[in-house]
């Protein structure tokens, strides 16, 4: 019996790189489960200007996110640096437009986990793990966290969480992921590649 190729949405918006570079090391987990392809994609900034608008393409980087990836994917990776505690305005301004996809139960059943880098080390990781749970939850989507038998969890300094993976940036954006922030991405990752996986064979 031939496997069916599994499509894990890795969807995040970055302002300084943070994200996009913990969204990757999701991605690389994910790809670390065989027949599990990431599919990396992000959200247009928002502009305090009526008439601003974002460009179709982005200049580099992910494409932005379309509403049919929130259809195709197996899997949903969710991530956004922290504003007062809160996810990105960015990220909830697409969160927003998908009551249709609410009500047809698109996402429904598909499990999802979430990611966040703050300025500061005590600026809201959890908090804003937890914003980002609640409209997936209203979705209908199954929340994987990180259990403790992941050992980083007790030694790491500067991110991590059994809600998610997180990574402390520093205020001026340039601190590196540290390894136990790394390893802790890429299991998040692989735990939910491995966890469509199972789902789909159960279906």
């Amino acid at each position: 019996m031939t496997t069916q190729e599994l499509t894990i949405l890795v969807l995040f918006y970055s302002r300084h790189g943070n994200t996009r570079k913990m969204a990757e090391l999701i991605a690389q987990g994910i790809e670390s489960v065989p027949g599990c392809n990431a599919r990396l994609r992000t959200v247009p900034a928002v502009s305090t200007v009526a008439e601003a608008t974002a460009p179709d393409v982005p200049s580099a980087g992910a494409p932005y996110v379309e509403l049919s990836d929130l259809r195709e994917c197996a899997g949903l990776a969710l991530g956004s640096p922290t504003r007062f505690g809160n996810m990105a305005a960015a990220m909830k301004y697409f969160l927003d437009g998908t009551a249709a996809d609410w009500l047809s139960g698109t996402l429904s059943g598909k499990p999802a986990c979430v990611f966040t880098s703050t300025g500061s080390l005590h600026g809201g990781q959890e908090s804003t793990l937890l914003s980002m749970m609640l409209p997936l939850m209203h979705h209908g989507m199954l929340l994987l966290g990180l259990p403790y038998s992941h050992p980083e969890l007790m030694t790491t300094s500067t991110g991590g969480s059994p809600y998610g993976a997180t990574h402390w940036s520093g205020k001026d954006g340039t601190l590196p992921l540290s390894e136990d922030s790394r390893k802790l991405a890429i299991a998040l990752g692989k735990r939910l590649a491995e966890t469509s996986r199972k789902l789909q064979v159960a279906t």
